[in-house]
C-alpha cells in the first residue's frame, strides 16, 4: 500500500503548488532548523566533483553548528568553492553558505550534540577535528 500513500503525497504537493522536486522558498532561520536531525553540506573536491555530507547540528544564540568528524573535515579543507558550501536542510536547499570555523566553540557545540542526540554517547569519542558556524552569504 506504499504505492498509493505515494501518489496522494505528490498529489497533495501539487495541489499546494510545492512538488516534490521544488523545494519552498528559502528562507535562512536557524530558529526553525533548531528541531531538524541533520544536514546535507555540499562540496566540490577537485578530481572527485560534488559531494553532499549528512551531519547532525545543533543551534546555539540564534546560529547554526556543526561538528565534522575527520573525512568531512578533509572535505571542507578541499572544496574549491570554500569558505562556501551548499546545504539542505528542511526541505530547503542553499547555494551559498558560509562555512566558518568555530573553534572557540567547540566545547559548547559538543555538549549540546551530546544533549540533544542519545547516539553521542558513542560519537564523542570519535575524532572532530572541526566545528563550523554557518552563516548564510551574499549570492556568489
Amino acid at each position: 500500500m506504499v504505492l498509493p500513500v505515494v501518489a496522494m503525497l505528490g498529489a497533495a504537493g501539487a495541489a499546494s503548488g510545492w512538488a516534490a522536486e521544488e523545494a519552498p522558498s528559502a528562507t535562512w532561520d536557524p530558529a526553525a532548523f533548531a528541531s531538524e536531525g541533520t544536514l546535507e553540506l555540499l562540496t566540490v573536491e577537485p578530481g572527485v566533483g560534488e559531494h553532499w555530507s549528512t551531519v547532525w547540528l545543533v543551534v546555539l544564540e540564534g546560529q547554526l553548528y556543526v561538528r565534522l568528524g575527520s573525512r568531512a573535515a578533509g572535505r571542507i579543507e578541499r572544496n574549491t568553492t570554500g569558505p562556501y558550501v551548499g546545504v539542505r536542510i528542511a526541505g530547503r536547499e542553499f547555494d551559498h553558505v558560509r562555512a566558518e570555523k568555530a573553534p572557540e566553540m567547540v566545547d559548547r557545540v559538543a555538549a549540546a550534540m551530546a544533549e540533544k542526540y542519545w547516539l553521542d554517547v558513542l560519537v564523542r569519542f570519535m575524532e572532530h577535528p572541526l566545528t563550523l558556524r554557518l552563516v548564510p552569504g551574499a549570492s556568489p
